[in-house]
């Protein structure tokens, strides 16, 4: 049986429902590529997950439906109601018991629960100073002592300016400098479905302490 999915998270934030990541998922956003990243795929394979597992700005739900298919218990967090339609749609095909819900990642903490493995493709660089800071804060509120975030963000040595932020590893062990222990971080890419470019990335692990 699939999971029940609650449709809204407390306080979910307007403008995200009203963004325009809604309205990129009335088509195929680039980042949607059908499938887990695979580096993401390679955690998986090397049973770096564990716990209960949170796919935080989980798109289409690839990463989630991956964790889920593995044996955790999974939720998937997007502020795109259109992006998570297209997850519980997928996990009914699938027959997946993964718990969707339209939240806001800024603003876990009214979950009033605690995941022992993050995974965010994607999330972490589309913020500016002020509101990733707001995500730190946010995760540390929901995962758990020695619980893992795995990120997979733009790098700085992506040329060009199209797309989103660029992010350094000094911004991140800033960023994870207080509560945290950064294990490592190293490069990767981020697959699109745009002309089947990928993106320089780095993989970064990072443990709550």
């Amino acid at each position: 049986m699939i999971a029940q999915r609650r449709r809204y998270a407390p306080h979910v934030d307007e403008q995200l429902r009203a963004s325009g990541f809604n309205d990129a998922y009335r088509g195929t956003p680039p980042w949607d590529i059908g499938r887990p990243q695979r580096a993401f795929r390679a955690l998986a394979d090397a049973e770096a997950l564990h716990g209960r597992v949170l796919d935080a700005g989980c798109g289409t739900g690839e990463h989630a439906l991956m964790a889920a298919a593995l044996g955790f218990e999974t939720t998937g967090i997007d502020g795109a109601p259109l992006a998570i339609e297209k997850a519980e749609a997928k996990a009914r095909e699938r027959r997946l018991p993964v718990r969707f819900v339209v939240g806001d990642v800024l603003e876990l903490a009214p979950f009033g629960e605690r995941w022992d493995t993050v995974l965010d493709c994607g999330v972490f660089h589309v913020f500016d100073d002020h509101d990733r800071a707001r995500y730190v804060e946010s995760l540390a509120a929901v995962i758990a002592p020695g619980g893992r975030y795995f990120m997979l963000c733009f790098s700085d040595h992506q040329p060009g300016d199209i797309g989103p932020r660029r992010v350094s590893q000094d911004e991140i062990r800033d960023a994870f400098a207080d509560g945290w222990r950064v294990d490592r971080i190293e490069a990767s890419v981020i697959e699109t479905n745009w002309r089947d470019a990928s993106a320089r990335a780095w993989l970064a692990a990072v443990t709550r302490v």
